[in-house]
């Protein structure tokens, strides 16, 4: 007999065993879909996008006459393989107006003689919805003059080829990539900073809690600035200038749930007593109100 053993029944709660006596009993609680999105996002930069373009690349037909980039995502890799494989590349508003694409001043590609087969590329494919799109407008433009092959860099699993004939790797939902997250759903559980963020970090002369911070507030460069609503603003800008702040975001039409700021302290004692990750990541581990992950 074992000493400890655990028993999950089809119910979903789990017994809990001590040499054959069942000494406790209890049912996990589910994860919130939310919360479980936001614990397993599948995250790509630049940089994975170029090393998994590098590895898979034997995949792709050494034929292919032209290479076309469905916008926007799909412009990088394609050009990316354009540059790799030295063939021809355009976008597809090019492609359908009949422009493919010029080759530069001071470099010079082969053009075929006739273009026969169009690798049309995109970053990712999910429900199909978009290649489908596409698929029709190419068709309509062009119907069969051309073989076309169909590509994601990103497909989901093996479902992925109904649309896509050719995928270079998997990458399950939820995921998200550096090229698209400024407009990605997920930032409604998202917090950002202000500065070095949302706008430039001000310089140590406009750092000096004064004038020169109030006007640099008021006028700052935007930098990152989202398409959707962030879930929350987390900075450790005092308080005393939530007025100067809110008219800057409402300026640069950033939408947000919550803006926290710090409070209680002066600029001296945020700097002596280096409060500003402490506080942010106090925020962040509790959960701010409208947001629940730090960006």
């Amino acid at each position: 007999m074992k000493i400890f053993r655990k028993e999950k029944l089809s119910n979903g709660r789990r017994h809990i065993y001590l040499f054959g006596i069942k000494i406790a009993s209890y049912k996990k609680k589910k994860h919130s879909s939310t919360n479980k999105y936001l614990s397993h996002i599948h995250y790509k930069k630049y940089d994975d996008l170029a090393i998994d373009i590098k590895k898979n690349i034997n995949k792709i037909p050494s034929d292919i006459d032209l290479i076309v980039g469905v916008p926007r995502s799909g412009i990088i890799p394609a050009y990316m393989l354009s540059l790799a494989l030295n063939k021809q590349v355009c976008s597809l508003p090019e492609f359908l107006s009949g422009k493919f694409g010029e080759n530069g001043i001071s470099r010079k590609i082969q053009t075929p003689k006739e273009i026969k087969k169009v690798l049309i590329v995109d970053d990712t494919v999910n429900m199909g919805t978009s290649i489908t799109k596409v698929k029709d407008r190419i068709l309509s433009v062009y119907g069969d003059k051309y073989e076309y092959v169909y590509m994601a860099i990103y497909g989901v699993n093996n479902d992925s080829y109904k649309f896509m004939n050719i995928c270079l790797d998997f990458l399950p939902q939820p995921r998200m990539f550096q090229w698209n997250y400024l407009n990605h759903a997920f930032l409604e559980n998202a917090g950002f900073d202000i500065d070095g963020v949302l706008c430039i970090d001000p310089t140590e002369k406009e750092n000096d809690d004064g004038k020169n911070y109030e006007h640099f507030i008021l006028n700052a460069r935007p930098l990152y600035i989202p398409k959707v609503k962030i879930g929350a603003i987390i900075t450790s800008r005092l308080e005393k200038y939530r007025p100067q702040t809110e008219k800057w975001l409402k300026q640069h039409n950033i939408e947000y749930g919550k803006l926290y700021m710090l409070d209680g302290v002066t600029a001296e004692e945020r700097r002596n007593q280096n409060l500003h990750a402490k506080y942010k990541a106090n925020i962040y581990k509790n959960g701010a109100q409208g947001g629940r992950r730090g960006l």
